[in-house]
C-alpha cells in the first residue's frame, strides 16, 4: 500500500482545497487580497507550529538530522511563489467586471491549467513524461473546461490574464515542492514557506490596502481558520508530503481533483444538482487521474 501513499495524500489535499472554496470566498467578500492571504498563511503557519511541538515532545526522532540550509532555503522560495500564486489568484477574482458571468468556473478553470503547464516545464527540466501521463493531463483539462466553463469565455478580460500568470505561478509551486520536499521534513517546510507567504503577505497589505478593521477580521473568524487549518495548514502539507512519493505531473493531475470536489461539495452543501455535461466532467477527470497512475507504479514494480 505504501505506493499508494503520494496519491492518497494529495487527493485528501484536492478534496479539502475545492470544500474550502466556499469558506474561501465568503471571507474575501469583506477582505482585501493581500490581507486575507496573510491571515490565512500565518494561521497555518501557527497551527503547524504547535503540531511540530506536540511532535518533538512525543517523538524520539533526532532533530539535529534536520538540514537546516535546505529546509530555510526551501522554505523562502516555495513561500514566495505561493505568496506570489495565492495573491494573483485572489486578485484576479476581483478585478472582473460583474457583468462577466461564472467568475469562479473561468477562475478555477485557468488556475488548474498547470494540470498542463506541469508536464511541459518538465521538458526544461529534462524529465521525461510519459505519453500516458500526457493524454490523463489533456483529459483533465477537457474535465475542467466541462466542469469549469458550461458557456465558454465570451471575451478575455484582465482576470483571465492573472489566472493564466497564477497558474503559471502554481506550476513552479508544484516543481519547487518537487525539489526541496525530498531533502528535509514535509510539515518543517510547509511552515516555513506559510511563515514566509503570511509575512510578505502582511507588508504588501500594510503597503497597498486599506487597512482592515479588527471587527471586520472578527466577523469572519470562522472561514478564515477554516481555510487557514484546513486549506493551507493541512492540505499544502499534504502536498508537500504527498510529492515526495509521485512525480510532478502525475500530483498535478490528482490536485486538479480539486475542481471536482468543488462540484460535488456544492450538491453536498447547497443541493445544486449535478448537469450532464458536469457529470461527464467528473467522470473524465477520474479517468484521468486513474490514467495518471498507472506509469508511475510500473515503474515502482520493476523497481522493486
Amino acid at each position: 500500500m505504501k505506493k499508494y501513499t503520494g496519491t492518497v495524500l494529495l487527493m485528501i489535499a484536492a478534496f479539502i482545497w475545492g470544500t474550502a472554496f466556499v469558506a474561501q470566498a465568503d471571507a474575501a467578500q469583506s477582505i482585501p487580497p493581500f490581507t486575507f492571504s496573510a491571515l490565512r498563511s500565518l494561521v497555518g503557519a501557527a497551527v503547524l507550529l504547535i503540531f511540530l511541538a506536540v511532535r518533538k515532545r512525543f517523538s524520539k526522532e533526532n532533530t539535529k538530522q534536520t538540514d537546516w540550509k535546505a529546509l530555510l532555503l526551501g522554505g523562502v522560495i516555495c513561500g514566495f511563489v505561493l505568496f506570489v500564486a495565492m495573491n494573483l489568484q485572489q486578485y484576479g477574482i476581483t478585478v472582473y467586471p460583474h457583468e462577466v458571468n461564472n467568475i469562479p468556473g473561468r477562475s478555477g478553470f485557468l488556475t488548474a491549467m498547470y494540470v498542463v503547464l506541469v508536464p511541459i516545464c518538465g521538458l526544461f527540466f529534462k524529465k521525461k513524461v510519459p505519453l500516458v501521463v500526457w493524454i490523463a493531463a489533456v483529459l483533465a483539462a477537457v474535465a475542467l473546461w466541462l466542469l469549469c466553463l458550461k458557456n465558454g469565455f465570451g471575451g478575455i478580460y484582465l482576470g483571465d490574464v492573472l489566472m493564466f500568470i497564477c497558474a503559471l505561478a502554481f506550476t513552479a509551486h508544484i516543481i519547487t515542492v518537487d525539489v526541496f520536499g525530498t531533502k528535509t521534513d514535509g510539515v518543517m517546510l510547509s511552515c516555513v514557506q506559510f511563515f514566509v507567504a503570511g509575512v510578505l503577505s502582511l507588508i504588501a497589505g500594510l503597503l497597498f490596502e486599506p487597512r482592515t478593521s479588527l471587527q471586520v477580521i472578527a466577523d469572519a473568524w470562522l472561514p478564515i481558520l477554516y481555510v487557514g487549518v484546513l486549506s493551507s495548514g493541512v492540505a499544502y502539507t499534504l502536498q508537500i508530503i504527498g510529492q515526495k512519493n509521485t512525480e510532478p505531473a502525475v500530483a498535478s493531475i490528482v490536485m486538479s481533483l480539486e475542481s471536482v470536489f468543488a462540484v460535488l461539495g456544492g450538491l453536498v452543501i447547497f443541493g445544486e444538482w449535478l448537469s450532464g455535461r458536469e457529470v461527464l466532467g467528473c467522470a473524465v477527470m477520474f479517468a484521468a487521474v486513474l490514467l495518471a497512475q498507472s506509469p508511475q507504479f510500473r515503474r515502482k514494480d520493476k523497481a522493486t
